[in-house]
């Protein structure tokens, strides 16, 4: 299994137990959708490993607590600590309307109701306060928050988002 075909899950922060048990912090808004999972993939060095899962479960909203088979003392839970956490992209659940994954718009053309068309969308960066569309206009790059209230449509179909931004935001990049 390839990262480009996977989505990242969370990572594990600690160990819980002295059987080998731990705790994933959970990268979701719906945690309880991977509660009862039979396998998982672990990245070691780029590469994703499987790894099956005896239990888990829900520990305090946003952590998930997990037994891996093979994995029965401490010192191999210690060895699993940070461990990046993935899934196969065909397990994200579907999401609808002006709803959509960060990896899934990559390459979208953002068209502005006010501008017309902006470009494409080359990456999402969520290293600020409010997550960006990084848009590439013509070697350009342009800047929009992903804002709900900007968000007008999503067409999937069509690999479009129209936007409406404040008048002038995007001039300001040209």
């Amino acid at each position: 299994m390839k990262k480009d075909d996977c989505f990242y899950l969370g990572k594990i922060v600690k160990k819980y137990s002295f059987k080998g048990e731990v705790l994933v912090k959970l990268d979701t808004d719906q945690p309880d959708l991977y509660e009862n999972l039979d396998a998982i993939f672990l990245n070691f060095k780029n590469n994703l490993v499987p790894f099956f899962i005896e239990k888990s479960q829900l520990h305090k909203s946003d952590l998930l607590r997990i037994k891996f088979e093979d994995v029965d003392t401490e010192a191999d839970a210690d060895a699993l600590i940070k461990t990046e956490l993935f899934l196969p992209l065909e397990l994200l659940p579907k999401l609808d309307g002006n709803k959509f994954y960060y990896h899934e718009v990559i390459g979208f053309t953002v068209k502005d109701k006010n501008f017309g068309d902006v470009g494409i969308i080359t990456a999402i960066n969520d290293s600020t306060a409010q997550a960006l569309f990084e848009i590439d206009r013509n070697g350009v790059n342009i800047l929009i928050p992903m804002n709900d209230e900007f968000i007008v449509e999503v067409d999937r179909d069509n690999k479009i988002i129209t936007v409406e931004t404040p008048e002038g935001l995007i001039d300001l990049y040209l």
